[in-house]
């Protein structure tokens, strides 16, 4: 009996690279993934493009920004909510950080309040856990902070000297 064959192992010139061209749906989800994310983040995100990460790069802006955020059912300030939730869920904070500054700053239609996020995290306190929702409320806290929509912390009162 003689062994089988296998395939030889792929060599570098043997194994696909990204494509030139970016597949069907690429410039739609694009437009989608600027409208919810903004343009700087956006441009900040591509401009970070390299030959190892280019693929994912289109994947994610084919597949979640047009395949998904581009399908009409439920709009974009209910996928907001929705992926604040997600992303507290399998606590992906900086992706959360993210989405928390995209819904504040978002067009009129689907931007969420402060208030709005402060509910989404209560929920989250009770699905995901309190320390969830503790971490989630310092995140959101700087950044409304940042940007000017919370005061800033207050100096903690002087204690009386004790004689």
């Amino acid at each position: 009996m003689t062994a089988p064959e296998f395939p030889a192992e792929p060599t570098a010139s043997s194994v696909p690279t990204a494509s030139v061209v970016p597949a069907e749906g690429y410039e739609s989800g694009l437009l989608n993934r600027r409208r919810v994310l903004g343009d700087a983040w956006v441009d900040k995100s591509l401009a970070n493009r390299n030959e190892f990460n280019a693929e994912f790069q289109e994947l994610i802006t084919r597949h979640a920004w047009n395949d998904i955020w581009g399908r009409p059912a439920l709009g974009d300030k209910t996928r907001r909510y929705m992926v604040l939730s997600m992303m507290l869920g399998i606590h992906a904070y900086e992706e959360f950080a993210m989405h928390v500054r995209a819904a504040l700053d978002g067009p009129s239609e689907s931007r969420l309040t402060p208030d709005d996020i402060k509910e989404v995290i209560m929920m989250a306190a009770i699905y995901c856990g309190v320390p969830v929702a503790n971490h989630a409320f310092g995140i959101a806290t700087n950044i409304l902070r940042e940007k000017g929509l919370l005061a800033p912390a207050s100096a903690p009162a002087a204690q009386p000297a004790s004689k």
